[in-house]
């Protein structure tokens, strides 16, 4: 009783609080604020990377995080909160809109695309609110604006700057947990290897120990520089005027979590803290010392802010405020997704509701543990390799480096390791259906961009001046739920739908067409056997994402003379100034996956490759030299 009354009062306390503060609102605009705005909260942000909910407070025995335990204590804890994504830039992208980067066509990593005009990076609306906006000092979005988002953002960026009595939003983030930082061979005085919690599909190795002491001493790392932070807002009298965030920006940097829309690569943990005189904004759970099972993603960050400054967030945002005087209800699910990582594409949704988490995995004919450059300096990443191709491994020590189910279900109360695939299983049919159905339904419902190829949706955005989000909204040029239900078709390696996924190849849009193509390759060679000629047909597309999918299948399949010409195909279409850079990422990806012999071979050609798009400077262009110094074996 005494739980629902504070509930009642939070809320009645919330709608007296909406009139009293939006006075304050009427008429500004950056760096403008009113004697009433001097009352709204400060808001800090501490954010950390690479690291799960391995927390003392989370239940975690091997942990050492004394300060985060700590503030804890005095704070909500989120128990089922979800980055989005399972790599940072992605997952910033959603925290920088409030949108799903599957919206934007921003999934894939560092995929630079442009927002529409009328989106604005939730810094911007703060600024214009009147607060000072700082961020010290990671950025890395997959999307660029039409605007200046902060008023500062560099290793000196400070609150302090701010205007005397000016209310302030401050991002302090700590690269200290890094995945990175997993590979440094430091002093352990917390962390003995021997004790080391190793989940049952990493090898038992000594190697493998020394990684997950060190990935737990990084945490402790990042722990101390929480604290530092915190002291600093003390003595700088402010905790009482400063609601405080703490996260990470996605799971555990440790091969198999990093990278993966499992839980393990996407849950973090989440604490929040509001002072006694905000406590009209609390979530209604809001108990000190409490844990909350409400799921957050990180979509919700965005309008949580807005509505925490009174601020109804715009109908574009996706997310959901569960703070504030605009609070949402709960929801019932989150969701994940992957993209390209790095240099290797592969298509993974993900979703999960408070116990269970559904997979389906869109190319599962691609091994988990596909080569990415940056992933394979983590010893532990080349143990488990060596030991799997030296037959060392059994299952589920195996899973990493074998072709993909179609789908996957997990329990997460009885099988928090995502181990035992319950896709399969009758007692769960009606939890699958359910999370399959609220996973389509979110993906129409966002208009997700993602059943474009990343070559393709630049190239029809581009065809039609629009941003990706822009043109993934419109049904004639993106028939969003028709290449749905034909990709969850050809997605599969259900045989008796063969002449269903070839009837693809002739339809006149070229997902259509480029679902079929990846539908015989799902299929494999006894696909090819019955689809030959389709795909030669393929070849000669007229759109080039068709085209390298035909090649990939005759790669793979086809006779000598087939590959011969396919791979004189890829070698046309790799350069990335002819198309753009993210088909020649998929051409190049092709090529390095051929015998050495080949490759010996078409090495003067691939010389001629190692050329920017134009259009797409920074990191799109870097994979493309990375690719083409792997093919001639100059990697550093």
């Amino acid at each position: 009783m005494l739980l629902r009354t504070n509930h009642m009062s939070q809320s009645l306390i919330k709608l007296l609080g909406i009139s009293l503060l939006s006075f304050g609102f009427i008429a500004m605009h950056d760096n403008v604020y009113s004697q009433d705005e001097q009352d709204r909260p400060n808001i800090l942000w501490l954010t950390t990377e690479d690291h799960g909910p391995h927390l003392g407070v989370y239940g975690d025995k091997y942990a050492h995080t004394p300060a985060m335990d700590a503030f804890a204590e005095k704070s909500l804890r989120y128990n089922i909160a979800w980055s989005d994504a399972p790599v940072c830039a992605p997952a910033r992208t959603a925290i920088i809109t409030g949108v799903y980067p599957t919206s934007l066509g921003g999934e894939h990593m560092r995929s630079d695309v442009t927002l529409p005009e009328f989106m604005k990076k939730y810094p911007v609306l703060l600024r214009k609110a009147g607060y000072y906006t700082t961020n010290n000092s990671k950025t890395d979005y997959n999307v660029t604006g039409h605007e200046t988002v902060w008023h500062e953002s560099s290793p000196e960026a400070h609150y302090r700057n701010r205007e005397e009595g000016q209310p302030f939003f401050a991002i302090f983030n700590f690269m200290e947990s890094h995945e990175s930082r997993i590979r440094n061979r430091t002093e352990l005085p917390h962390h003995d290897p021997d004790e080391a919690p190793i989940p049952p599909y990493h090898p038992d190795t000594p190697e493998v120990r020394r990684d997950w002491a060190q990935y737990y001493h990084s945490i402790y790392e990042a722990d101390r520089r929480i604290q530092e932070k915190l002291d600093e807002l003390e003595a700088e009298g402010l905790a009482d005027e400063t609601i405080v965030f703490i996260y990470s920006d996605h799971g555990s940097g440790m091969p198999g979590h990093k990278r993966w829309p499992n839980n393990q690569g996407l849950h973090v943990p989440l604490i929040l803290h509001v002072p006694d005189k905000y406590q009209h904004l609390a979530p209604e759970e809001y108990l000190p010392g409490r844990g909350s099972d409400r799921p957050v993603g990180f979509s919700d960050l965005a309008p949580t802010l807005l509505s925490i400054i009174g601020t109804e967030p715009p109908d574009w945002m996706q997310g959901k405020a569960f703070m504030g005087l605009h609070e949402d209800e709960p929801r019932n699910q989150l969701f994940g997704f992957r993209g390209r990582m790095d240099e290797r594409y592969d298509f993974i949704r993900s979703v999960r509701n408070d116990r269970y988490i559904y997979i389906r995995n869109y190319m599962p004919h691609l091994i988990y543990g596909q080569y990415i450059g940056y992933m394979w300096i983590t010893v532990t990443t080349q143990v488990w390799d060596q030991m799997y191709q030296a037959g060392e491994l059994e299952w589920p020590q195996t899973y990493f480096w074998e072709p993909k189910p179609e789908e996957e279900l997990y329990d997460l109360k009885n099988d928090p390791y995502e181990v035992n695939n319950l896709a399969d299983s009758d007692e769960h049919r009606y939890i699958k259906e359910e999370l399959q159905g609220a996973l389509r339904d979110h993906m129409i419902t966002t208009r997700d961009a993602g059943f474009l190829h990343e070559g393709e949706m630049h190239r029809r955005a581009n065809e039609h001046d629009l941003t990706i989000y822009e043109m993934a909204q419109d049904d004639i040029l993106y028939p969003l739920e028709r290449i749905i239900d034909f990709a969850e078709v050809a997605a599969t390696r259900d045989m008796s739908a063969l002449s269903q996924v070839l009837k693809g190849i002739e339809d006149d849009d070229p997902a259509i067409r480029y679902w079929s193509v990846l539908g015989v390759l799902i299929r494999g060679e006894e696909a090819f056997s019955t689809a030959s000629e389709q795909i030669c047909v393929a070849l000669n597309d007229e759109n080039p994402i068709v085209q390298v999918s035909a090649a990939k299948v005759l790669v793979e399949f086809g006779s000598a003379e087939e590959k011969r010409t396919a791979v004189e195909r890829l070698l046309e279409l790799a350069p990335a100034d002819k198309e753009n850079a993210f088909i020649s990422i998929a051409a190049l990806n092709i090529l390095s996956e051929l015998d050495d012999e080949y490759l010996e071979r078409i090495k003067p050609d691939i010389r001629d490759i190692a050329v920017d798009d134009p259009n797409l400077p920074g990191r799109p262009n870097d994979y493309v030299h990375r690719l083409v110094s792997e093919i001639l074996g100059e990697e550093e």
